[in-house]
């Protein structure tokens, strides 16, 4: 018992004091630059209500799409391990297969051109 009561000091001890030089230590100089607001791409100091093109917000959903395919297929390798890898690997090929027609399709339809 007296062990888990010194662990118990020590960490309440040392909490406390990280939390006071966390509070003390960071000097805070404001400037006009940090004061800004700063939105990526966009000129903080005009107008918000630019347009902008939609077409970015589509290239970062099909990189998001993509990104997440690569992570669920990920454990594919060890997936000959299982009592039916064959199924596991037909599963696989049917998402890459849709994903592929997916963006076979978006090509053709011209959503990867950037310029209008």
């Amino acid at each position: 018992m007296n062990l888990v009561m010194t662990v118990i000091i020590i960490t309440t001890t040392l909490a406390a004091i990280l939390a006071t030089i966390s509070f003390w230590l960071p000097q805070m100089t404001p400037d006009h630059e940090k004061l800004s607001p700063y939105e990526c791409g966009f000129d903080p100091l005009g107008s918000a209500r630019l347009p902008f093109s939609l077409r970015f917000f589509l290239v970062a959903i099909l990189f998001l799409l993509f990104d997440l395919e690569i992570a669920l297929l990920l454990p594919l390798p060890w997936g000959d391990q299982l009592e039916t890898p064959l199924i596991t690997f037909l599963w696989a090929s049917a998402v890459l297969a849709l994903l592929t027609l997916g963006l076979v399709y978006e090509w053709v339809q011209g959503g990867l051109e950037w310029a209008e």
